[in-house]
């Protein structure tokens, strides 16, 4: 038997959802797909799945991105 679903209604900067769509166009996948993604995520780790701060890290450099790549993955 099918899961029950429900109708969730959010209100967004229509130009953002304009420009969220483009990027989810090129994965497959539309804005109710993603928030359905996002919400199992939140349901497995009982968490946001992305840290909200106010403290934001510094950007990387490129440089440093390499570094952290190159540890993780080795070389190119």
């Amino acid at each position: 038997m099918a899961d029950e679903t429900v109708l969730f209604r959010a209100r967004v900067p229509a130009r953002r959802l304009k420009r969220v769509q483009k990027v989810l166009e090129k994965l497959g996948l539309k804005p109710g797909d993603a928030l359905n993604m996002m919400l199992a995520q939140i349901e497995i780790q009982q968490a946001l799945p992305f840290e909200v701060t106010t403290n934001p890290k510094p950007v990387m450099s490129a440089e440093e991105q390499a570094e952290q790549w190159v540890e993780a993955l080795g070389a190119y």
